[in-house]
């Protein structure tokens, strides 16, 4: 940037004029009282007043440089808003057009078929799961009738299911061997077939 180059050239010609500055300061420590001294008293008020300038001209140009900066930070932010803006604008449109193709109306009629349909699959499927030629049961017969059929167990005398479990074979004893005959009487073995006489 032009201005800073021009501060940065003003800083050196302001550290040149202070070493000029100190060896005049030096200068006059040394010297005594008279003309020589004087003149080179006027040689060092005069560099301090070029530095002064110089300071001055470096201070204009800081706020030069800090205003110039405020500038582009306020145009760029503008930019943005803009940018923003338009954004936006753009997002306000695409939802005003959107909206646009959607019906309340439609919505609601819709959403009153399907609860409509929903009815109509409960009463299908309540149709579906109806029983056929089933009788109403009373509960308190039900009770009545296990009451009584405990009793009439009671009172059954017949013990015929006895016999049938005293007629029943004898339970085997012994091993089972694995020689068996046929009704020839010829050994088999457990599948049923002729045993081979061991050698």
């Amino acid at each position: 940037m032009q201005v800073d180059a021009r501060s940065e050239s003003i800083e050196k010609k302001v550290g040149r004029l202070d070493a000029e500055l100190l060896k005049y300061k030096d200068q006059l420590k040394k010297m005594r009282d008279g003309p020589s001294k004087n003149m080179v008293k006027q040689k060092a008020m005069r560099v301090l007043k070029q530095k002064r300038m110089y300071e001055g001209q470096r201070e204009q140009l800081a706020q030069q440089s800090f205003n110039m900066e405020q500038a582009n930070y306020t145009i760029q932010t503008l930019k943005d808003t803009k940018t923003t803006v338009e954004a936006m604008k753009i997002g306000a449109k695409e939802m005003k057009k959107a909206y646009k193709d959607v019906k309340l109306d439609q919505i609601d009629d819709l959403q009153d078929q399907l609860e409509d349909m929903m009815e109509e699959a409960g009463e299908v499927q309540e149709s579906l799961s109806r029983s056929y030629c089933t009788p109403d049961i009373d509960e308190e017969d039900l009770e009545a009738e296990l009451d009584a059929l405990g009793d009439e167990l009671l009172l059954d005398d017949d013990t015929s299911y006895l016999d049938e479990a005293s007629a029943a074979p004898s339970i085997p004893e012994g091993i089972p061997s694995d020689s068996k005959t046929n009704k020839d009487g010829v050994l088999v073995d457990e599948f049923g077939l002729p045993q081979i006489p061991a050698s």
